[in-house]
């Protein structure tokens, strides 16, 4: 009885502290869970900066040897995810008057004739 006691405490006291950070500013915003949902430009950049920055770790712990193929495979739908999560905030990006990045990919630089000159998406990182 008495754990359950100060469960309820410590939920309290929990509940207190988050509810200070939150008058306080503190507490960091998490992302929308549509792309839909923003309204601000400079927050949707703000948050396909953040995917970009998921992708790029994850495709850095792909590039482990040591990593089982189960892992792989995992991560590699987590960046498939991320990747059209991108997309979806380049979309809105576009909406909401901002820079077309779909458009900007393809016109960065020419590639070898060997390749395309519109890279679109990689699907499979290995």
């Amino acid at each position: 009885m008495e754990s359950f006691i100060f469960y309820i405490a410590g939920r309290t006291a929990l509940a207190r502290f988050r509810q200070a950070q939150l008058e306080e500013g503190k507490v960091k915003e998490r992302r929308p869970f549509l792309a839909s949902e923003c309204t601000e430009l400079p927050k949707a950049e703000k948050w396909r900066r953040q995917i970009i920055g998921e992708i790029s770790k994850k495709v850095a712990q792909i590039q482990n040897a040591g990593l089982g193929e189960f892992r792989i495979r995992d991560l590699n739908d987590e960046i498939n995810k991320l990747l059209r999560e991108k997309g979806h905030w380049e979309v809105r990006i576009k909406e909401l008057g901002g820079p077309d990045y779909g458009y900007m990919s393809c016109q960065s630089e020419p590639l070898p004739d060997l390749f395309s000159s519109c890279v679109v998406e990689i699907l499979f990182f290995l």
